[in-house]
């Protein structure tokens, strides 16, 4: 049986009584930040489905073209971390107007430019975006009473990842026609970075949460060296070789540099992500079902969109177009993530992130596995990948949720942060991995459907992880039972009622 989260909130660690909260959001801070966070996914996927003119009409090749998602998941794992740490101590709100005014800045130079080093550099500012995220989370901690917690951040997830499908399609709509032209996705990306600029502005409060205190820039150097070494030859590796000296160097300069960091983390006294918080069972299986999610998300992505394409002669596939594949088989999975968040936001109350994070992971490994076994229609495949959506809907509504239940308020952007890093490298793990398996044979040749059955299954198995850590690793243990949603000794006598929030209640 469970009891309604009440709207109080523990400092955790403080050993104090909890202090009144005092609800500030008004009704349109929810959709502001649900439009900051389709920003975040828009940008990560607005230009995958049409790298291919971008190279025609720069004449350029397709190694260099490839450096347009590189350098947005270089910028999105370096600035992630950073800015949600900034916005813990300095406030959320200027963080996130200052991060969107660079996503315009990014996506205006890279409409207006034909250069593809300019292009690149637009997409970096437009890495910072990814942000956001984090932000949003934080901001709904410190606006929302504990009652609506959960439903906010199921819509604000599900426009995560809802924004994936808008930006495919509106891609593929916005460069149909004999003269393709990218500049008009790219002032897309323009304009719902502007309204969500202004939204943020108009809705968001001025919040004193600030916690304050100095900025760790070594731990920020120090990590931002470490990821770039790691998502470097993890995105690059297909065009270098995966056992070429530059992967494996820098592979091994990656882990030499995170054991720096942590040394460097452990001691500065306000470091830019504390490793005792990162270690708690919670987060650390957390962050582990992140980079699980975001492999899973990012291989129905590109499988899906490959499987559907690839012409029937081959003996499989349904020879759709790229719009097509787009409007046909990924937007309905985003259109029904955007419901199932809803439906994940209500469970995340009653039942707990555990369970619901647990419930969706399930779902996910039917679905891939369904796709594995059963893509021979298109019926098979929208069911399929519907089901999927669900799943990720599921675990973008959760996962914040678990990492609320264990951090202390002040360190809620950054660990969101974190999770988002391990997300973007599961992506980048997943790309790599698609582009490895699903290589074509040849100019005008297919990859044998063996090997899509392959990926299908990979994904499965990673959603039947996330479904195992969620029932056996983010249980928390006593010391780890400090949340913001109940008392320490929620449930006692006078001690208040329990959180369903909570993996431990």
């Amino acid at each position: 049986m469970t009891t309604p989260l009440q709207d109080h909130e523990l400092n955790p660690g403080s050993g104090h009584s909890p202090t009144p909260r005092r609800p500030r959001g008004g009704r349109g801070l929810v959709p502001a930040l649900g439009l900051g966070a389709m920003v975040v996914s828009m940008m990560q996927t607005l230009l995958v489905p049409i790298l291919g003119t971008i190279q025609r009409d720069l004449h350029a090749s397709a190694a260099d073209v490839s450096w347009l998602t590189t350098a947005t998941l270089l910028s999105a794992a370096v600035c992630t971390p950073l800015l949600g740490r900034m916005g813990d101590q300095y406030g959320r709100r200027p963080v996130l107007l200052g991060v969107l005014a660079v996503t315009v800045a990014g996506s205006v130079l890279a409409a207006l430019t034909d250069s593809l080093p300019l292009l690149i550099a637009g997409r970096v500012l437009q890495g910072a975006s990814t942000a956001v995220f984090p932000l949003a989370q934080a901001v709904l901690r410190a606006e929302l009473p504990a009652r609506r917690l959960p439903s906010a951040m199921g819509t604000v997830s599900g426009t995560l990842a809802f924004g994936t499908g808008l930006a495919l399609v509106g891609a593929g709509l916005l460069t149909r026609g004999d003269a393709p032209d990218y500049h008009r996705v790219l002032w897309l990306a323009t304009a719902v970075s502007v309204l969500s600029l202004v939204a943020i502005a108009v809705y968001v409060p001025a919040s004193s949460a600030a916690s304050g205190g100095h900025t760790d820039w070594r731990g920020a150097a120090g990590l931002t060296v470490t990821l770039v070494l790691l998502l470097l030859p993890i995105s690059r590796g297909t065009v270098w070789g995966w056992t070429s000296g530059w992967t494996l160097g820098c592979l091994a300069a990656s882990g030499a540099a995170a054991t720096i960091w942590v040394r460097v983390e452990r001691s500065v006294p306000d470091p830019l992500v504390d490793m005792r918080v990162l270690v708690r069972r919670p987060v650390f299986f957390a962050n582990l079902a992140g980079l699980l999610l975001g492999f899973a998300m990012f291989s129905q992505f590109i499988l899906v969109s490959a499987l559907v394409q690839v012409p029937p002669s081959a003996g499989y596939g349904f020879g759709a177009s790229a719009l097509g594949a787009s409007l046909q088989y990924l937007l309905p999975s985003s259109l029904v993530s955007l419901v199932a968040a809803q439906l994940a936001g209500t469970l995340v109350r009653r039942t707990g992130p555990r369970r619901t994070l647990a419930m969706g992971a399930v779902t996910g490994v039917v679905g891939f596995a369904l796709l594995a076994a059963w893509h021979s229609s298109s019926a098979a495949v929208l069911g399929s990948g519907v089901l999927v959506g669900v799943a990720i809907a599921f675990g973008f509504a959760a996962l914040p949720a678990v990492l609320l239940a264990a951090v202390p308020p002040e360190q809620t952007a950054v660990a969101n942060g974190v999770n988002s890093v391990a997300r973007s490298v599961g992506s980048a793990v997943a790309s790599a991995l698609v582009a490895t398996l699903v290589a074509t044979a040849g100019q005008g040749h297919s990859p044998a459907e063996s090997r899509f059955t392959t990926c299908f299954a990979v994904a499965s198995a990673a959603f039947a992880l996330i479904a195992l850590f969620a029932r056996f690793g983010m249980a928390a243990t006593p010391g780890d039972h400090r949340h913001a949603g109940a008392p320490k000794a929620a449930g006692k006598p006078g001690a208040g009622p329990a959180c369903p929030a909570c993996p431990a209640c």
